[in-house]
């Protein structure tokens, strides 16, 4: 992947952005009242590799001026026919509100079908208001079976 949205840079994750990716997504989620958990909810973003790399899915970073500003990824799971959840998708506030979320959830999705999926799955919680307005403005439907502890919310979508 390397894509760009005006003067962002999509691209795909190399081991160097390990920590980089931790920190913007650890920071995200503290503006929000939300922990970084390391050996629960956030492991993937430590472990890339066995995680998305090694299991058909994708880790994405956001560029900015060299700096890492968002993330997004996506790997297949077993809730559904051909399904995959959408993780990780996070966005520093200096980068919210110019339309780069939702060009990078088209590009995930767009990925995703290309590589024959037909579900999309996305767990959120209720405090990120900015990713539940987009997930419903795009398409997701909301579902039951939250498996992620901070979580309150799960969606899926039909390709």
């Amino acid at each position: 992947m390397n894509s760009y949205y005006k003067d962002f840079l999509i691209r795909n994750w190399q081991k160097s952005d390990r920590t980089k990716a931790a920190a913007v997504i650890g920071y995200v989620l503290s503006e929000y009242g939300l922990g970084w958990e390391p050996k629960g909810a956030d492991r993937d973003v430590l472990e890339v590799e066995d995680f998305y790399l090694a299991t058909g899915g994708e880790f994405w970073v956001i560029e900015h001026q060299s700096q890492i500003v968002g993330t997004g990824a996506y790997y297949p799971v077993k809730r559904g026919e051909k399904a995959v959840e959408i993780r990780k998708m996070y966005l520093l506030s200096s980068v919210r509100g110019l339309g780069l979320g939702k060009y990078l959830l088209q590009q995930l999705e767009t990925a995703i079908a290309f590589r024959g999926f037909q579900q999309i799955w996305i767990e959120t919680a209720s405090v990120l208001v900015e990713a539940v307005k987009l997930y419903e403005n795009n398409g997701y439907l909301p579902a039951t079976g939250v498996e992620t502890a901070r979580c309150d919310r799960v969606y899926v979508k039909y390709l």
